[in-house]
């Protein structure tokens, strides 16, 4: 759910004459609202339990499950948070109101030919919250826009090579009015910082998210999501490597390391740490696993016969291309 609602990006919103910065989620019978005047950030989170429980407190005539009503409750809300400007987008009447740190929102509407009433009930939302909502996302931003400006930058100096190469090659402008001079970084900050920027009249409370800004919050934050898909990604594989052991019996180790030729040692190696750990001492079971049975012998000896064989059909080989 989280992930969801930092995949939206803030909207400028008027709730009841108050101008706020808002971030609505709706699921299927749950939802999660953040609110913010940039002087404080609100949360409220309601599952399907809580949601049946607030409706039927403020509407005591309602008899009907949750799915029956949130629908409705989803449609006359979700323009409300989600729709820049004023509050006439909303087809309910909005009322907002604080008590003391909390901030609560009244939607009146109609359902069914009766009076709906809802209440948003947002409460101060933790520090960690408001850092992984704002303030780190737009952190982001702000640098992905600086970069934006350093590649113009680059991108100007280019075109003023290639003005240079032109003229160079006696290419003449035939319009004086396009001539610029050449474009230097360092001037152009210094008078962006002390003329330009003064000049925009930008007061530091102002809510203004622009639809190019709010695409960009969700391209940034497209991008951190693809990251972590391709680490956790990365970081499966060896989880998996390291788990096959646990899932290989003994008795299919022990068959395993016979057929490579090297079962015996291995296999007594095994046995012995098997009965060290039920208790018994080394001498025991050097006992037991030095002495082989007659058809442990014979099973041996089947095993190592086709050896010989080879060599014979070696020979044999070499018999005939003698002669």
């Amino acid at each position: 759910m989280e992930s969801g609602l930092s995949a939206l990006p803030w909207v400028p919103v008027n709730v009841g004459g108050c101008d706020l910065l808002a971030k609505a989620w709706f699921g299927n019978t749950q939802y999660r609202v953040l609110l913010s005047d940039l002087s404080g950030v609100w949360e409220e989170y309601m599952n399907a339990d809580d949601i049946q429980s607030r409706a039927q407190d403020l509407n005591k005539r309602l008899r009907a499950p949750t799915q029956a009503f949130f629908s409705h409750l989803c449609s006359v809300a979700q323009p409300c948070f989600s729709s820049p400007g004023d509050d006439q987008t909303c087809s309910a009447q909005v009322s907002l109101e604080r008590h003391g740190d909390n901030l609560t929102v009244r939607l009146k509407s109609e359902l069914a030919g009766l009076p709906f009433y809802w209440e948003f009930r947002g409460t101060p939302m933790p520090v960690a919250m408001v850092c992984r909502q704002l303030v780190r996302p737009l952190l982001a931003v702000s640098r992905v826009l600086q970069r934006q400006v350093e590649d113009l930058a680059t991108q100007l100096i280019r075109k003023d090579a290639e003005i240079q190469d032109y003229q160079e090659n006696g290419a003449v402008l035939s319009r004086a009015r396009l001539q610029t001079e050449p474009f230097e970084v360092h001037r152009y900050r210094e008078n962006f910082f002390t003329e330009t920027v003064p000049q925009m009249g930008v007061p530091l409370d102002s809510l203004g998210f622009e639809p190019e800004l709010q695409a960009l919050y969700v391209a940034v934050h497209s991008i951190k999501s693809a990251q972590k898909r391709k680490r956790s990604s990365d970081s499966s594989p060896a989880s998996d490597d390291i788990s096959v052991p646990e899932h290989q019996s003994p008795d299919h180790q022990q068959t395993n390391d016979v057929h490579t030729g090297v079962g015996a040692p291995l296999a007594s190696q095994e046995h012995n740490d098997v009965k060290k750990a039920s208790g018994k001492t080394q001498e025991e079971d050097s006992e037991q696993t030095v002495p082989l049975t007659p058809a442990a012998a014979t099973g041996s000896e089947e095993r190592y016969t086709s050896r010989p064989k080879k060599k014979k059909a070696v020979g044999l080989f070499r018999f005939f291309r003698l002669v």
